[in-house]
């Protein structure tokens, strides 16, 4: 969907002392009770004047009163905001992978799709934002829609998940971890949104729904010595998940043992022999709408599989022990929770799970 064109006024021209004052110093599922129905936050007067300060990938993010015209970059960290109630205070949304949680649907579909990929720098301060959020270091670097300091020093702050700053990134954006990711990690990116937006009961409330959600699916694990691989896209050389992003949690949560899970990188690309010489048990597989890679879609990846000479034999392709799961599923965000879920969920149909 194309933004709408308006004319920036030359009064909000990002000149305002109220941005100047937040601008960045530096660079740097579920049912609807669940996932938040993204009604008005209802904030009341002298909770939207208060200032929040709070350190984001070694930067400080200082807002003078609570933000009101927010563009989110990214699936994950849109997600988030209308899960926290805050539908009314978005005026832009970007880079999605899949459709939007069936529980956010009717909040999302109040919100202007700025582009299915990456704006334009220009689109996004057209929407006159006084907060931009992002999931990915990508989205806010060179490249990208534009690095934190140039929206920084255009008087617009913006936010990372804390899940980034915890990774050497890539200039593809994909990177390394030194430690595995954590859900307590996504559970920061939801309290500190909270905070910013001055809704932080809202927050407590998803993270609170997560963490049950989380315990109820540990209760169901795999059975011992169940093996996976996690095939997010790509057919020439695939993207596989490392142990130390978000399918980490998945693994961890469940007793899985990822046959890659000794990569410390985000997403490896292995060669198809290495793959199919693991042998897992189980294929994850994601299943994404957006078009970016070969064998995006879930079916698309089961008739790859299952023509390719060297996957074909593998004991899971010839028993068909597939799990689809959302791209969305596969990286930090509320739909890990959704990832861990539906593979407890697929385990079990396929006898490998409680």
């Amino acid at each position: 969907m194309t933004a709408v064109r308006r004319r920036i006024h030359t009064s909000r021209k990002f000149a305002a002392p109220a941005l100047a004052g937040a601008a960045l110093l530096a660079g740097c599922g579920g049912t609807a009770a669940d996932q938040g129905s993204g009604a008005p936050s209802g904030a009341d007067d002298a909770t939207r004047a208060a200032s929040v300060s709070i350190e984001n990938c070694g930067a400080r993010v200082t807002l003078p009163q609570a933000p009101q015209r927010i563009v989110s970059l990214n699936q994950g960290s849109t997600e988030i905001l209308l899960s926290l109630g805050v539908a009314d205070r978005m005026v832009g949304t970007a880079t999605w992978t899949d459709p939007v949680l069936p529980a956010l649907a009717d909040a999302n579909a109040e919100v202007e799709r700025l582009a299915e990929n990456n704006p334009s720098l220009e689109v996004v301060l057209q929407k006159e934002p006084d907060l931009v959020t992002a999931s990915f270091h990508n989205t806010l670097a060179e490249g990208g829609v534009a690095d934190r300091a140039t929206f920084g020093k255009l008087g617009v702050p913006t936010y990372m998940s804390p899940s980034e700053c915890v990774k050497a990134n890539n200039d593809d954006g994909d990177g390394a971890r030194s430690t595995p990711l954590e859900m307590s990690t996504i559970s920061q990116e939801v309290t500190e949104l909270g905070r910013l937006l001055s809704v932080p009961g809202e927050a407590e409330r998803v993270n609170a729904s997560l963490n049950t959600r989380l315990d109820a699916a540990a209760a169901t694990p795999a059975k011992d010595g169940t093996s996976v691989v996690y095939w997010f896209a790509n057919s020439e050389q695939p993207y596989v998940a490392g142990g130390y992003g978000a399918p980490g949690i998945i693994s961890r949560t469940l007793k899985l043992t990822n046959v890659y899970s000794e990569s410390t990188q985000e997403w490896p690309q292995v060669g198809w022999e290495d793959f199919a010489a693991k042998n897992p048990d189980v294929i994850v597989l994601g299943d994404l709408t957006r078009k970016s890679q070969t064998a995006e879609t879930a079916a698309a990846k089961i008739a790859f599989l299952e023509k390719n000479p060297v996957t074909r034999q593998m004991d899971a392709v010839r028993n068909k022990r597939y799990i689809t799961v959302s791209g969305g599923d596969l990286n930090p965000s509320l739909r890990t929770v959704d990832g861990v879920e539906k593979v407890a969920a697929g385990l079990k149909k396929l006898g490998l799970g409680g």
